[in-house]
C-alpha cells in the first residue's frame, strides 16, 4: 500500500535523525539560552519576560532553518550518491511517494527537535521568571511551519543538484520570502502573487502581545499547505524526469 510505503520512508528518516543524535544539540542550545539569561537588559517586571521570549524565539528560529536546510540538503543527494535509493525504487516505491515520505520525515524530525527546544525553554522562563510562557508554543509553530516549507523547497531542488546548491537556493528563497515589501510594489498583482514568508512572523505579537487568533493560525496552514504542494509537485516533476 502507498501509505504503508511513505510511513516506511517517514520512519527511516526519524531513525536516521536519532542516529545521528540530532536532538542532543537541544542540549547546546539550552545551555546558551541559560548563559543568555544574565546579560538580558532588565527593563522591569514584564518586560524582561518579553525580551526573554523575542531571544528564545529568534534563536529557536535561527536553530530550525539550520537544521532544516542541513538536513534537507544531505538527505536526497546522500541517497543517490550511496546508491541506498535505487533498492527502494526497485521494490516498487514511487518516486513521488519517496519525496513525500522524506518531506513528511524532515518536517517530524524538525517538529520533534523544536518541541523539545520549547520544552526547555517554558522551563528556563518558569525557573527563571516565575512564568509559564505558554505562547512561546504559538511561536514555535508558526516557525515548524515555515520551516517545513523550506524542507519542500530544499527537497526540489535535490532532485536536480547537490548539497552546496540546494543550502544556497534555500538560504535564498528563505531570504527573499521575507523582503517582498522591499521588493515590491504593493499596489501591483506580482505583490500578490509573490511567495512571501511574512505570514509566518509572528514573533513580535507572540513575544510582546497576546499571541495570534486561531483564524491567523488557519491562514498560517493554508499558506503552508499551498507552498509546500506546490514545492512537492515540483519536486515529484523534475524527479521523474531525472536518470538515474
Amino acid at each position: 500500500m502507498m501509505a504503508y510505503r511513505i510511513f516506511a520512508i517517514f520512519s527511516s528518516i526519524i531513525a536516521d535523525a536519532l542516529h545521528r543524535k540530532l536532538f542532543y544539540s537541544v542540549f547546546l542550545f539550552a545551555g546558551a539560552m541559560a548563559a543568555a539569561i544574565p546579560f538580558l537588559p532588565s527593563y522591569g517586571q514584564g518586560v524582561v519576560e518579553a525580551v526573554f521570549r523575542e531571544v528564545a524565539l529568534a534563536l529557536i528560529y535561527v536553530f530550525a532553518m539550520v537544521v532544516t536546510i542541513a538536513y534537507t540538503s544531505t538527505r536526497l543527494p546522500s541517497e543517490i550518491e550511496r546508491r541506498t535509493l535505487y533498492p527502494l525504487l526497485a521494490r516498487g516505491v514511487g518516486r513521488g511517494e519517496y519525496l513525500l515520505g522524506t518531506w513528511l520525515g524532515i518536517s517530524a524530525v524538525v517538529g520533534l527537535t523544536l518541541f523539545a527546544i520549547a520544552a526547555v525553554t517554558l522551563a528556563i522562563g518558569w525557573i527563571n521568571y516565575d512564568v509559564l510562557m505558554w505562547r512561546v508554543l504559538l511561536g514555535v509553530f508558526a516557525i515548524w511551519l515555515e520551516a517545513s516549507v523550506i524542507a519542500a523547497v530544499g527537497i526540489a531542488v535535490a532532485t536536480v543538484a547537490g548539497p552546496v546548491i540546494v543550502a544556497a537556493i534555500a538560504l535564498t528563497f528563505l531570504f527573499v520570502g521575507h523582503v517582498r515589501s522591499l521588493l515590491v510594489d504593493p499596489g501591483t498583482l506580482f505583490y500578490t502573487l509573490y511567495p512571501s514568508l511574512d505570514t509566518f512572523n509572528v514573533i513580535n505579537p507572540v513575544a510582546h502581545g497576546d499571541g495570534y487568533s486561531a483564524a491567523y493560525a488557519a491562514t498560517m496552514v493554508a499558506v503552508w499547505l499551498a507552498y509546500s504542494a506546490i514545492a512537492l509537485l515540483v519536486a515529484a516533476s523534475l524527479f521523474e524526469r531525472k536518470d538515474l
